[in-house]
């Protein structure tokens, strides 16, 4: 990812919080600890907005016939930075610069990940480090149909797999794959090559994807569609986690939240969250591991 294009991001931003057409990221948060694990429980402005919006859209951004992607508003939108996909600033952003890296033709968000999808996480990854990110399907926190990824960029108060890297082993060899002892649900970590060179990082994630379902019993059906899913990459692993709910209480659960970042519909549900506790919230929308600890 050239600077460039870095450059015009920031740009991009500036104008649009200015226009009003991206919207300002305010929070109200608090630090939880479970098990050694440090948790951001967030009530964020923007996805109150979110839900407002939702209200006034036609069908609401669930209805297979609303689609913000085809085409994506030009104000949030990289012009010509990628044949394959659209690099658009999230309106509804739970931090500066949260970026949806959408395909410029429409395929469902539950098709399997492919190359393609890789090689523009890759673009960002190798040039800026953060965490990439997808919703696999409904149960795993995606509100819309048309395939995405997105990435945020590395800050001290972003969702990171820094959170996990204490417990998982620093030597591990590439495609290797491991769990983690804390987690009590279905998921795993597999180690990605040390690499900053976008094609070979690519590679390193499309085969860390491939094996991480092969290994969650993560197949196709005849529709041709997988279990939903949430798929984590960052801080040279990939984390996947199968999805039984997207709500536990009425709490959204998506890739974030398995990134250390809950992110609440009201600032109620940030003491609901204290009483379950983050870990069983994620292990509540998850599967119960199968694995001994």
């Amino acid at each position: 990812m050239s600077k460039e294009i870095l450059q015009r991001l920031d740009q991009l931003s500036q104008a649009a919080l200015a226009s009003g057409d991206l919207l300002p990221v305010q929070a109200q948060e608090e630090r939880l600890q479970d098990q050694g694990l440090s948790f951001f429980v967030r009530w964020v402005s923007t996805l109150a907005a979110k839900d407002a919006a939702s209200v006034s859209i036609p069908g609401g951004p669930r209805d297979p016939n609303f689609n913000p992607f085809l085409p994506p508003a030009p104000a949030l939108t990289v012009d010509d930075a990628s044949a394959t996909h659209n690099i658009v600033l999230n309106k509804f952003a739970v931090c500066d610069l949260h970026l949806v890296l959408a395909d410029k033709v429409f395929s469902e968000q539950l098709h399997p990940l492919r190359d393609i999808d890789f090689r523009i996480l890759a673009d960002f990854l190798a040039a800026q480090g953060g965490l990439g990110f997808y919703n696999g399907g409904g149960p795993a926190g995606a509100s819309q149909r048309h395939k995405h990824t997105q990435w945020i960029p590395q800050a001290a108060d972003n969702g990171s797999l820094a959170l996990y890297q204490d417990q998982l082993p620093a030597q591990a060899q590439a495609g290797s794959v491991h769990r983690h002892p804390v987690l009590d649900f279905e998921h795993c970590f597999v180690r990605l090559l040390d690499t900053q060179e976008p094609a070979a990082l690519s590679e390193s994630l499309l085969n860390a994807y491939r094996l991480a379902c092969k290994e969650l019993s993560l197949v196709p059906g005849q529709d041709t569609l997988l279990p939903p899913h949430n798929m984590l990459v960052g801080q040279g692993w990939m984390l996947v986690v199968p999805r039984s709910v997207e709500l536990v209480e009425g709490i959204s659960v998506n890739a974030l939240s398995y990134a250390g970042c809950m992110y609440v519909r009201t600032p109620e549900q940030i003491e609901r969250v204290r009483q379950i506790g983050p870990l069983a919230v994620l292990a509540q929308a998850a599967y119960a591991s199968s694995h001994k600890q």
